[in-house]
């Protein structure tokens, strides 16, 4: 029970969420990067601003530090049974056209965000790997 409180409360649950949302962005970004040639293929995506405000609101109403995180769902992401983070990628809008093979992508902008979440990915990671690091040099008991 005292390890599960120290793992499950502060930051922890929050780095989980955000790194459970980039790995499935990562892998919806990549499947739009690699289909930018198929024709009739629609750009997917998950919007970033609605799974931050949904985080936001689920860190206000978090009963206290300790307590669980309950993210608010949308049509794009869940929590599931288990507590894991589910998505469900949208179409992405057109801009403004299609282009002339039906497609609705620029390689520009998808390579933009995949950049985008790459940082978020690895800030994410690298808190929690602090958090870890930390907890290491508790049980530890010494300073490096």
């Amino acid at each position: 029970m005292l390890f599960d409180g120290v793992v499950n409360s502060g930051t922890v649950p929050v780095l989980e969420k955000v790194l459970a949302y980039t790995e499935a962005r990562h892998r919806m970004l990549t499947e739009n990067i690699a289909n930018i040639d198929t024709p009739g293929y629609k750009a997917r995506q998950l919007n970033v601003r609605a799974f931050q405000n949904a985080l936001k609101e689920a860190l206000a109403t978090r009963p206290s530090e300790r307590g669980s995180l309950n993210v608010r769902g949308t049509r794009e992401f869940r929590e599931g049974p288990s507590g894991g983070l589910e998505v469900t990628p949208t179409v992405e809008p057109a801009e403004n056209v299609l282009f002339h093979d039906r497609t609705n992508m620029r390689i520009e902008k998808q390579m933009a965000m995949l950049a985008e979440n790459t940082l978020m990915h690895q800030i994410a990671s690298d808190r929690l790997k602090g958090r870890f690091d930390q907890l290491m040099i508790a049980i530890r008991g010494t300073v490096s």
